[in-house]
This record gives C-alpha cells, structure tokens and sequence, in this order.
C-alpha cells in the first residue's frame, strides 16, 4: 500500500521496475480501477499541484521498485527543469484524454467495443511489445476498469472468443 484515498499529497511517485493500481471504492465497496502505471509511469501528480487529497489508493500489484520524490523536492525539481515540466504536461493531457475515452464508452457504447477499446489501450500502453499481448488483468479487473458487472465482461470475452477478436489460453487473454 503506497497512500490512501483521502490522504494528503506529499509525494510524487515514479515506478522504476514492477505495476501499481490506482483504485476507488463505491460506498457498497466496488472497486474502479482508475489506473494502471509501470515502468517509467510516474503517478498522484494532480494532487501535488492543487492541494487536495489522493483521490484513489494505490498498491503494487507485483514486487516493485518505486521513486518517491518529497512535494517541495518534486516543484522545485519543475521550476528548475522547464523540459520536464512540459514532459509531465503532456503525460497528465494523454491521462485526461484516457479519461475521457472511458467516460465516453461507458455512457454510449455496448459492452464489446467497451472491452474492444480496453483492451487495445492497455495493449498500447505495456511496456513491451508482445505478440499476442497477454491482457495483466483479470475478468474482475476489466469490469471494475470499464464500469460493467463482472459477468456481462465474462460473456462479452466469451462471445469476442467464439469470434475471432481475441484468444483465450491458460485462461488468459490474448490479443
């Protein structure tokens, strides 16, 4: 466990080796996966701009090796560094336009393309380049990341299967 969702930005986090998973909890305790950073992805910046508390909480899913940067150390590391400044902007802009993709699958879009879509951002954004990529998450995961019930996700991977789209080997994913 890196922080909790409530707690006070202090830190600016960058994964070196392994996976963390940003998450929070409806009030009946469902998990949305608001994001999934590895090697080279830093995250929890927003907060350390704006002063308000983690707005998720974050673990690593494996064994991992992180960067924890003080808040102070981290602004005046950008005020010194211009290039990185505008580096971490555009990081920030590529997560607003994520954002913005998911809301809008989840409020126009049926549960294939949904998944479809998810699938093909998470292929992109691994770290290496696998062929077939193995999809890191489970059948939960996916309905916790895409706002579905964990069986329409199971039927729609099942129905993808019978199709053609993907593979499923091992009881993993492939795309």
């Amino acid at each position: 466990m890196l922080f909790h969702e409530g707690d006070e930005a202090n830190f600016f986090y960058q994964v070196e080796e392994g996976v963390v998973k940003m998450v929070t909890y409806s009030l009946d305790g469902k998990e949305f996966i608001l994001g999934l950073f590895y090697q080279g992805d830093s995250f929890g910046e927003p907060p350390l701009f704006c002063d308000f508390p983690y707005p998720g909480t974050a673990t690593t899913l494996i064994d991992s090796k992180l960067l924890r940067i003080p808040k102070d150390r981290f602004l005046d590391l950008l005020k010194d560094h211009f290039e990185i400044h505008v580096e971490l902007d555009r990081i920030l802009c590529e997560r607003l336009k994520y954002k913005s993709m998911i809301l809008s699958e989840i409020s126009f879009y049926d549960p294939e393309h949904r998944i479809n879509s998810l699938l093909g951002y998470l292929k992109s954004k691994a770290p290496v380049s696998e062929q077939p990529f193995q999809v890191p998450l489970t059948r939960q995961q996916l309905a916790d990341m895409s706002g579905m019930r964990v069986e329409t996700v199971i039927r729609t991977i099942k129905r993808m299967e019978e199709t053609g789209k993907l593979q499923i080997q091992d009881h993993k994913i492939m795309i």
